[in-house]
């Protein structure tokens, strides 16, 4: 008789146990909901490399050549690029001066395949280049032109541009 009171003890205890373990938790039923505020700014942000203008071998002829600088601007981004007069000596906006030691041969900068409007500053007539990023890189033509009739010795001319890029 022991012997079936500990069995009927011990069937009622695992039963006991199963109905526990599958009985909801009132401690846990409640939920609450909270937000998170994220958030962040995108600043416009660029990089310009250096470019190259290279012309044809001079002959007394006029000469034009196209070049290029390469830029990467945050997408949407606005940006200008401005030129300064170069390192030649003596060189304006008017003309800008490719040297050989102690010789000049001059040429220009401009904004477009017209040759019509110095690529400067911003300054007196000249104008700047803007655009608008797109989060890759960016070509942006460089025009050049020397004029017919440049007094030159034969030799390599070269100048230096410094490129400013505005954002």
């Amino acid at each position: 008789m022991k012997y079936t009171h500990v069995k009927s003890a011990m069937v009622a205890a695992v039963v006991g146990a199963l109905g526990l373990a599958f009985a909801p938790i009132s401690a846990f039923a409640g939920t609450a909901t909270a937000t998170i505020a994220v958030s962040t700014t995108v600043t416009n942000a660029c990089t310009i490399n250096n470019g190259t203008l290279s012309f044809a071998a001079y002959t007394g002829s006029a000469l034009t050549a196209t070049g290029s600088l390469t830029v990467n601007c945050t997408n949407n981004g606005a940006y200008n690029i401005a030129l300064n007069k170069g390192t030649g000596t003596g060189a304006s906006f008017a003309t800008r001066y490719m040297t050989n030691g102690t010789y000049e041969l001059g040429y220009n900068i401009y904004t477009s395949s017209a040759d019509t409007t110095v690529w400067g500053d911003g300054s007196g007539s000249t104008a700047t280049v803007s655009g608008t990023g797109t989060g890759s890189s960016q070509t942006v033509n460089v025009y050049g032109a020397i004029p017919a009739n440049e007094s030159a010795i034969s030799g390599t001319y070269t100048d230096t541009v410094t490129a400013t890029i505005t954002y």
